[in-house]
């Protein structure tokens, strides 16, 4: 008999543990949580809280080693991938002739190519009803001067969920792509070592709580985004209105 699961990257803090938190308190006929990233103590702090069966497996998804562990513990174990949630991710700010080059080719080491290969690594075990989550971010909806590799890392994030969403259509799998604002995380400890982001950006932020809130309802309903705050949503209406060089051109004299 197949094994029901739900795989969440990034788990171990911010949104991805938040996302842990809400789908054990609400998913059912679920038979195992299995929660990814590199820190074990913080995993099974975060297991010991959950009401449901939960599998820590503490990784690195950027070694391709790791990958294919994953897939074999799926196929060993019988596994049906219920949902998949793909939080796994960082950024820096920072322009990019100033940024280290192994800060900026570690954004798409996770935020795309491991992204890219745990999805794929799910595919074959994931069934009709299945729902794909993948952490994208407003800051894919125009380039980004100051953020750029983050922002492009984002932008390859929303284009390939929306992609492969309508190639899953089929086999109605749903993907779902998140793109909020700023967040209250500790994302800006890191992303702010070499830089500090607009302020205006951090009156927009909002809290994890109402991110995977509004994303886990958004998958339910099959929507191919989910976008949380008005401001966002309307910063997602503005770039499909406006030319993207003078939004550009606006972010970057902002930073000025």
């Amino acid at each position: 008999m197949a094994k029901n699961i739900v795989i969440i990257t990034g788990a171990s803090s911010g949104i991805g543990m938040e996302f842990a938190l809400q789908i054990d308190a609400h998913l059912r006929k679920t038979d195992e949580i299995w929660l990814i990233a590199r820190n074990r103590q913080k995993l099974k702090t975060l297991a010991g809280g959950l009401r449901n069966n939960t599998r820590v497996l503490a990784m690195d998804i950027t070694v391709d080693a790791q990958i294919d562990r994953l897939r074999d513990m799926l196929r060993e174990e019988h596994c049906r991938v219920r949902m998949l949630v793909n939080s796994a991710g960082y950024g820096m700010i920072g322009d990019v002739a100033e940024l280290r080059l192994q800060e900026q080719t570690g954004m798409v080491r996770l935020n795309c190519e491991a992204l890219t290969a745990v999805t794929r690594c799910c595919l074959p075990f994931m069934s009709r009803g299945a729902r794909i989550l993948q952490m994208a971010s407003s800051a894919s909806f125009v380039a980004q001067p100051g953020f750029a590799v983050y922002a492009a890392t984002k932008s390859y994030v929303d284009s390939f969920s929306l992609a492969l969403r309508e190639e899953l259509k089929e086999r109605e799998i749903y993907v779902t792509s998140i793109c909020p604002g700023p967040v209250d995380t500790p994302f800006f400890d890191i992303a702010e070592r070499h830089g500090s982001t607009l302020s205006v950006k951090k009156l927009t932020l909002v809290t994890p709580e109402q991110v995977v809130e509004k994303a886990l309802r958004d998958a339910c309903l099959k929507r191919p985004r989910s976008v949380c705050s008005w401001p966002i949503q309307a910063f997602g209406v503005l770039c499909k209105v406006l030319p993207h060089p003078w939004i550009t051109s606006v972010i970057r004299a902002l930073k000025g």
